[in-house]
């Protein structure tokens, strides 16, 4: 009885215990609650109202030019019962961004918050063109066309709110010589230097490619090179593969070949009385650029041992092909002072971005990928092993150990024979997919220039 009695007493302590862990459960799921906002309403900063992105999560306040922003105080809206963190009124350094977090009940959101003064020079035009303007080096450069009196041009410069330049917008200014341009508000004044030239007519820069003549191309990132190759260069000429056994290459400064058509290089240009007078031209004292999927003829010219050429080659073609939200650029952190990157317009130290975001992109990639494939393991692995001096790499990868993108050949500080490009994010074209037009690359500048600083690299040293 004594047994009976016992499990009498227990059990009714049991089912009370589970009905309360079931109550208070049940109380939690009524707690939990997801039909709130987490959306912030409002951002502010000085009084200057932030763009509010709610698909990409991100916010961005531009402030007057010469604003110090190592110490803000952003107001913030957020919808009733939400909490955001950093609060508003927070003191804050937005040097760099700031993730910010809004939470109601039991979700929250994540805001990327980027605050930065206004550029002083927003555009600089010389007979309606636009000059690459960078803030970072505050350097304004512009090629106009041959012929072109540079004793007498009138720029016409936009400046943000607030800010004077002298000399002025339209003045009658003489750019035989670089001119200083002073720029200044109540909070700052700083000096451009702007650089107004005329075509290099100097070099002879043949671009080759697989179409018997200039006007045969059909690729249209080839077009796009080619075409700005022979507006820049006063001796640009064609070559086609078929011309080399016959030509002579003794006046050719540099060649250049841009190949976007397919991954795998076409046979014409392995044969060996192609590659063997390529070599001998070389061997010789000249030089060749090779971009896109034309990094790849390093190994078939012996510019590397056997089987050391790009190890990641890959790409998309019409009617594949995407459209991404990101900027894709370049680190060249450690060579910032290399004649091949300079001018370039930096987003930061050692970096710049190619490909401007939301443009249409088929990513046309032969570089090396370092840790995992080839056995070189890092940077200095890949010098090693390939004789050559690794430039750049992707924007994320500041030590430069994990890709080559751009790269030279020889090693040393003399005598180079050869210069890859070799990343997707050099995109000279950016294709029309299914009738809708590419957004416009807004960085295809810096493509112009990292391109026109190795020919002429190459043409120097």
């Amino acid at each position: 009885m004594k047994k009976i009695s016992d499990t009498l007493q227990v059990l009714p302590v049991w089912m009370i215990l589970f009905i309360t862990l079931f109550s208070c459960e049940t109380r939690r799921e009524d707690d939990f609650i997801t039909n709130v906002s987490v959306h912030i309403d409002a951002f502010s900063v000085n009084g200057v109202a932030g763009n509010i992105d709610n698909e990409a999560d991100k916010i961005t306040v531009t402030l007057p030019y010469g604003s110090n922003v190592t110490a803000l105080s952003p107001q913030i809206a957020i919808p009733e019962g939400a909490s955001v963190t950093p609060a508003s009124g927070s003191i804050l350094n937005f040097t760099q961004a700031i993730k910010f977090r809004v939470k109601n009940g039991n979700i929250y959101k994540d805001y990327e918050v980027s605050v930065k003064a206004q550029e002083p020079i927003i555009s600089f035009k010389i007979n309606g063109m636009d000059a690459a303007i960078n803030h970072t080096s505050k350097t304004i450069s512009l090629t106009v066309p041959q012929g072109t009196n540079l004793t007498t041009l009138q720029p016409v410069i936009e400046t943000a709110p607030g800010v004077s330049i002298t000399p002025a917008s339209g003045s009658t200014i003489d750019f035989t010589n670089p001119v200083q341009f002073t720029v200044s508000n109540t909070n700052l004044t700083e000096m451009y230097t702007a650089k107004v030239s005329t075509p290099v007519s100097g070099p002879i820069i043949a671009f080759i490619g697989t179409a018997s003549s200039r006007n045969a191309l059909t690729n249209p990132d080839e077009i796009a090179a080619s075409d700005w190759l022979f507006s820049q260069y006063s001796g640009a000429v064609y070559m086609s593969f078929a011309d080399i056994p016959a030509a002579s290459l003794n006046n050719i400064d540099v060649l250049w070949w841009h190949y976007d058509s397919a991954t795998a290089l076409p046979s014409e240009a392995v044969t060996p009385n192609i590659t063997g007078k390529i070599k001998t031209y070389l061997n010789n004292g000249g030089n060749i650029l090779l971009t896109s999927f034309a990094s790849q003829y390093v190994d078939a010219l012996g510019i590397v041992p056997a089987g050391k050429g790009p190890n990641n080659v890959f790409g998309d073609f019409l009617p594949n092909g995407f459209v991404d939200g990101s900027d894709w650029g370049i680190s060249f952190v450690g060579n910032e002072n290399h004649p091949v990157f300079e001018g370039l317009q930096t987003y930061e130290t050692g970096k710049a971005n190619l490909l401007k975001k939301n443009t249409f992109r088929l990513n046309h990639t032969a570089w090396w990928f370092l840790p995992d494939w080839g056995g070189y393991t890092n940077g200095a692995g890949w010098r090693s092993q390939t004789g050559g001096n690794n430039l750049a790499s992707e924007a994320w990868d500041n030590a430069l150990d994990g890709r080559v993108t751009i790269a030279e050949f020889p090693a040393g500080t003399a005598n180079k024979t050869c210069i890859v490009i070799s990343m997707g994010a050099y995109d000279w074209y950016n294709e029309t997919s299914n009738g809708t037009p590419s957004a416009p690359n807004d960085f295809i500048d810096n493509i112009k220039t990292l391109t026109s600083n190795s020919l002429n690299y190459l043409t120097t040293h």
